[in-house]
Order: C-alpha cells, then structure tokens, then sequence
C-alpha cells in the first residue's frame, strides 16, 4: 500500500489522546514519606497523594487546585500528616489520611506558596490583595486570621522555613522588574509565627536570584544565582556567614512566571542534587557541601523539572518526560539509577516510531548571534520521501519562555501526520544564558520577527521543509510574532495561526496586569517616548497587509490578552477578504484546557493547513 502524501499520513497519536493528556504542576514530599503530586484533567487540578505501597489516592474531587497570585503554580505543601492547598481564594488543610479539607484562611484575594513549619503548627504563604502582594503566616489549625510578617516589595515568592525553626528566607523584587531581570534573597529570624527584621543576603536588580533551600540540619541555605552569562548554585553558611560557590556556569534558573518552581532539591545535610539545562535537555548533577560535582545521564528521559528529595534521603522525585515519553511523576534512586514509576500523564499507547524526537539546529543572526530551534522530522522515518516536507513552525509564548527536549504533544501530532515541526527558540529566549535572554530588550517585535523570518530560508536552504508549504504558529506572545511576520514579511509563509495572540502593544500596556505591568517598557519601551516603535510593532496597525490565510482562536474569558486584540484583526480581515478562520471558546481563559475545546482547536487546525498548506 502507498504511503499517503505529507501531512495526511494515518497517525495513531488522536486528537482525542492529546485533549485528555493530564497536567502534572508539582511533585512534592510528606514528612511521613506520602508522595503528592498536582494533576490537571481538563479544567480540573487535583491533589494527589500516595503512601508507601498504597495505590494512589485523591484527596478530594469537590474542588480544584487553583493559586492565585501571578500566573499561578505553588499549590500545595506537605505538613506533618496533612496537606495546605489553595482553591477559592483560600488555604485549606486536607489530612493526608481520610478526612476532608477544612479552611484555614478568608476567602479574599490570592494565595499561592504554602510552606508548612516543621512543627506544623504554622504555614507561610504569598498572598495578594488588591494590588498588594506581601508574606503572610497563619496557625495551620485556622484558629487566628493569618498576619503579614513582610511587606513594602512590590512581589514575593518562594518562602522557605529552616528545619529547625529559626530562619524564614524568601525571594522579592519591584517594579519594573520581572523575577528574571533582579530580585532580592532575604534571610530573617523566625518564632512561633513571627517573622524579625530582615537582612538583604543576595541578588538586585541586575541580578536574578532563585529558590532559597535550607539543608536538612538547617545549617545551610542553598540558592541560585545568575550573576554571569550563566548560573551559580550558592551555599550560605548560618553558622559562618561565608558564601561559596558549589556550581558555577550552567544553566539552571527557570524564568519564573509561575510560583513554586525548584531546580534542585536537598538529597541530604551534605548533598544536592541540581538539574542543568543544556540546550533544552536536562542534566542531572550530584554536589557536595564541600563543592565535588558529579554529572548524571537522566535516560531514558530528556527533561526533568521541579526536583524533591524524600525525608529518607535515599530517593528524588521529578516530573520526567523524553520526546517518546509523556509526562511521568517518577522517583529516582540516585544510588542505583533505578527509576520508579508512580503515574502517567497518557496511556503510553502510541508506539515510540510514530513520536518524533527533536534535532538541534542553529544558525547566525545579521548581529552574529547564533539563533536555535529544535526540529522534529515527520515520523515514522520509514514513510519520508526524498521530497522535502510541508512545515509548522511554533513560536512560543512568554516571550521570556523556551521550548525544550520535553515530550511535545503539538509536535507528536502533526508530525506523526507527515508535516515538519519546528520549535523556534528566537533571541530573547531562556536556557541559552543571560546575554541571550536579554537580547529582546527593547526589541520585542524586530528580533523575533527577523528570526521567524530567517528560519524559514533556513529550513528550504538545508532541505529540511518545502519552501512553498510552510505554516507559523503561536500563541500569546507567540501569537504577536505570528500576526508580526503575516503583516511585515507576507508571503514566507503560506499560512498563519494566531491562538490569543497579542495584536496592540498600547492596549497591552494599559490592560494588563500587575505581574506585567512593566514587562512592555522594558521589552519595547517606555511611553510616550517608545511610542512610534509600540505602532510599528503591533500589528493592528499594519493588519491590512495581511495577505496569507490565517486562523484565530480565542478564549472568551481570556484577562491576559483580552478577545478585543483579536477581534480588531479579524475585523480587518473580514473587510479585506483575507481567507480566515475565527474560533472563540467559551468557558475558556488565556491557555485551553477543556477537552473538548482541544479536540475542536486541532481538528480546526489541520483543516485549515489541509486547505491552505497542502493544497
């Protein structure tokens, strides 16, 4: 039987597989050794926790994770035999053995971060309440109103309580920095609920910091820095006040646009275990208090994220994927590599030939700056032709944000249908070191754009994509570069989709939210004096020399790019006859969650290439 043509190959990887892929956010330990973890299914987050041998359990149905401050992310903590999550504006206490949660906080503003004391008898947590963000701590038992013990920053994240009782450390920073621009490490005395003065131990604003972690026998806080081109895990001794370096030059901060993010975790009172991120695949490092660095292949899997070390020392928890490997909650046993399986975000069903694994490729920049992106060939290997293939080439969002060697459902889809996948990481991504990220500074809307562009030659000088077939896709800011290269550069692509997208750098800038008040400024700049390159560089305004067929999809309920950026295009395009598609989803916010809204978005999508793509 002949093979089918590119982009119509049979694929076993369904649009129904990858809508009801579950989430995993965090993995975390109990002090009892009750392994937890966030799962998402479809619009739903749960908590689950599983002990010893025990099957795992939910520990409730009748509601939802959902953390409230930022973009979300930091849940839950671990206490003694109980659990403190955020759903409804509020803390809740859930035990981790039968027993359902109570509420231990008002239900007003957003909460995120919780961090149990050792006693249990306490939780800290970032809260946010009309425009004001501050530490808050609270009797775990509900039994008084929780009390601000820091305030005056404009943010705060990733509190940190010392095992034995004495220290509270967390991160801060202010307008007009974003957590990967410069924050503050400050270290403070801590009694029974009651925070003391703080003192200022590292990090400003040029220089990020990240994840104050104290040792099990509370003499050290380890934290990371990026005070160079790339990163440093640091040690502070309590005892001492020395700082040394255990890490130097690799590449660990993760851009932190969510709360309750970890990079490395204490295994034990004299070891860590770190992750690198190396060019968008993990690796695994074993260090010492006294500074020896061991590597670690992670195989089978590719990229590992948000470490934790069991109270016994002896195992570390990941969420682990590979490019053939959806999302596991997995638990390592450094000392006999062994990995254990504890849940699986699909059925594993589709056979490894059909999931296609990412190549790194680069290429300079007009300003000689090497740019990269992964590229996925169209699987099997087995059914390509000689020809080359019709391509989709994905901006990411963010636009502080990187595509990695993680398993990519988006990628697993289309290329398993005959089409090139192409994850472009432009310059202002993360995971290629500082001077990198920064590159977007007040270019956002020129580099980006010119990168898109430039792969395009790229992929049809090396063979890799047929010039003439070639899509973009993005969303949120990806969504902006898309509108971006249809409006500047019409013609390199065949065809656009634009998923929320951002389409008025003004009303951005006026609408958004507190998280990204500033974010504008400083990746276009500050107005009224940047305002000829905000018009130059949104795309509402040059939204009539869109000329490619293009699809739009939109949430209703979206507050981060409301529906209005992309009403104002279509609009556009329906007075020009541009061939369009226009979706809006109800129910849904900035980011698609609800399955039948994902089945609805991929089956629209590969219409729409069928059309206009491969036709």
């Amino acid at each position: 039987m002949p093979t089918p043509p590119y982009g119509l190959w049979p694929s076993p990887f369904s649009v129904t597989e990858l809508a009801h892929l579950r989430r995993f956010d965090d993995v975390q330990w109990a002090p009892d050794g009750t392994l937890l973890w966030s799962e998402g299914r479809g619009a739903q987050s749960l908590l689950l926790a599983q002990r010893r041998a025990q099957a795992p359990r939910e520990l409730f149905r009748d509601r939802s994770l959902k953390p409230g401050v930022g973009y979300g992310g930091g849940a839950f903590g671990p206490g003694p035999d109980f659990a403190v999550f955020v759903a409804d504006g509020r803390l809740y206490r859930q035990p981790l053995g039968p027993g359902m949660p109570t509420p231990i906080t008002p239900a007003f503003g957003g909460a995120a971060a919780p961090v149990v004391s050792p006693d249990g008898r306490w939780v800290v947590f970032v809260h946010t309440y009309e425009d004001t963000d501050v530490l808050a701590a609270g009797p775990t038992d509900g039994s008084q109103w929780p009390q601000r013990i820091a305030q005056g920053a404009d943010f705060y994240m990733q509190p940190a309580l010392s095992p034995d009782g004495r220290h509270l450390a967390w991160v801060e920073w202010d307008f007009p920095q974003m957590p990967w621009d410069g924050t503050r490490l400050m270290l403070a005395p801590w009694d029974a609920g009651r925070s003391g003065a703080p003192r200022h131990l590292a990090g400003d604003d040029d220089t990020p910091v990240f994840q104050p972690a104290f040792s099990p026998d509370g003499r050290y806080l380890a934290y990371l820095a990026q005070d160079a081109d790339r990163d440093t895990l640091y040690l502070y001794d309590l005892e001492s006040g020395q700082t040394r370096a255990l890490l130097r030059d690799k590449v660990m901060l993760p851009p932190a646009w969510r709360q309750g993010l970890r990079a490395f975790t204490w295994l034990d009172a004299r070891r860590l275990v770190a992750l690198e991120n190396r060019l968008g695949f993990s690796r695994i490092w074993l260090v010492t208090v006294d500074g020896q660095a061991t590597e670690v292949d992670p195989a089978p899997y590719a990229w590992l994220r948000q470490p934790a070390a069991a109270p016994d020392g002896q195992r570390v928890a990941f969420l682990a994927s590979a490019p053939h490997i959806p999302e596991r909650v997995v638990v390592w046993h450094p000392a006999s590599g062994h990995w254990d399986i504890h849940a699986r975000a699909s059925t594993e069903s589709v056979p490894p030939e059909h999931l296609p694994t990412p190549e790194p490729i680069s290429w300079p920049a007009a300003d000689g700056t090497l740019v990269h992106a992964l590229y996925y060939a169209p699987v099997p290997a087995s059914w390509r032709s000689s020809a080359p293939p019709p391509a989709l080439v994905s901006i990411h969002g963010g636009p502080t944000s990187q595509r990695m060697a993680a398993f990519n459902p988006q990628a697993a889809y289309f290329a398993s249908r005959g089409y090139a996948y192409v994850e472009l990481n432009y310059r202002g991504s993360t995971g290629y070191g500082r001077r990198y990220m920064l590159a977007l500074r007040g270019r956002w809307g020129k580099v980006d754009v010119e990168d898109a562009v430039t792969l395009a030659r790229v992929l049809a000088e090396r063979g890799l994509a047929d010039p003439e077939r070639m899509a973009i896709m993005g969303g949120s800011a990806g969504g902006y570069t898309v509108l971006n290269v249809l409006a500047r550069h019409p013609g390199v692509y065949r065809a656009g989709i634009d998923f929320y997208g951002v389409s008025d750098l003004f009303a951005l800038n006026a609408d958004t939210h507190k998280f990204e008040r500033h974010y504008t400024a400083t990746l276009v700049g500050t107005l009224p004096e940047a305002a000829d390159k905000y018009r130059a560089w949104s795309p509402v305004f040059h939204a009539d020399k869109i000329r490619d067929p293009i699809a739009v999809f939109q949430g209703l309920e979206d507050k981060v790019v409301p529906p209005d950026q992309s009403e104002r295009i279509v609009e556009v395009l329906r007075r020009n006859r541009v061939p369009h598609l226009y979706k809006v989803y109800e129910g849904e916010g900035h980011g698609f969650r609800k399955p039948e809204t994902l089945e609805d978005f991929y089956r629209s999508i590969e219409r729409f290439l069928q059309k206009y793509v491969l036709g």
